[in-house]
């Protein structure tokens, strides 16, 4: 039985792990893995919305993005693998696959023609155009 409190906290315990016994505790390459869901940043200017999306992992091929009228849908296919040799013997072989998305609402349409989309450095930077508003016509009476 452990001493350690129940309320200590996995990290604390992996980090006492990793400086009791080194040569067993092995650190991923990339973190944890794949993320919950995407973490946008979104912002608003007069004339459109600027979204910025955090999908490190992923080849633009492999990025989609719909929009229906103003709900954004973001998903990603990420394939991840990575490994390590030393001297042709295998010390780490890391690899994750899945896919991960993220939608949400606009305060307003988006003109999807005059929208631009644009992946680097691991991130996706959206120029969502907004619709310009039709201004009524007056009707003539007869």
């Amino acid at each position: 039985m452990s001493n350690l409190s129940p309320f200590v906290s996995r990290g604390l315990f992996d980090e006492l792990f990793r400086d009791v016994n080194p040569g067993y505790y092995i650190k991923p390459l990339h973190g944890d893995g794949l993320p919950a869901q995407i973490k946008v940043d979104v912002k608003e200017n007069p004339g459109e919305f600027v979204v910025q999306a955090e999908i490190p992992g992923a080849g633009k091929e492999n990025i989609h993005v719909d929009i229906d009228g103003n709900v954004v849908a973001i998903r990603a296919q990420i394939n991840q693998m990575d490994s390590e040799n030393k001297d042709d013997k295998l010390l780490r072989s890391e690899r994750y696959f899945g896919e991960v998305s993220r939608s949400f609402q606009l305060s307003a349409e988006i003109d999807e023609a005059a929208s631009k989309a644009r992946y680097e450095n691991g991130i996706l930077t959206l120029n969502l155009a907004k619709k310009l508003k039709k201004s009524g016509q007056r009707m003539t009476i007869d």
